[in-house]
């Protein structure tokens, strides 16, 4: 994968980071899933975050 930083340490931290990104399908299942609410639910905030995370 190339990721445009020419320093190795940084090269290796953002592959590693984009081992974590979550899919655009499933950000968008959780987006749709929001807005097929009907009229009396509010659902004013999503929190997402991939479940392989470290902290």
């Amino acid at each position: 994968m190339k990721t445009g930083a020419s320093d190795a340490p940084s090269r290796t931290f953002v592959g590693d980071f984009y081992k974590l990104v979550i899919p655009a399908d499933s950000i968008a299942r959780a987006i749709r899933f929001a807005i097929e609410q009907p009229a009396d639910v509010d659902a004013n905030q999503i929190v997402i975050r991939p479940t392989v995370q470290e902290f």
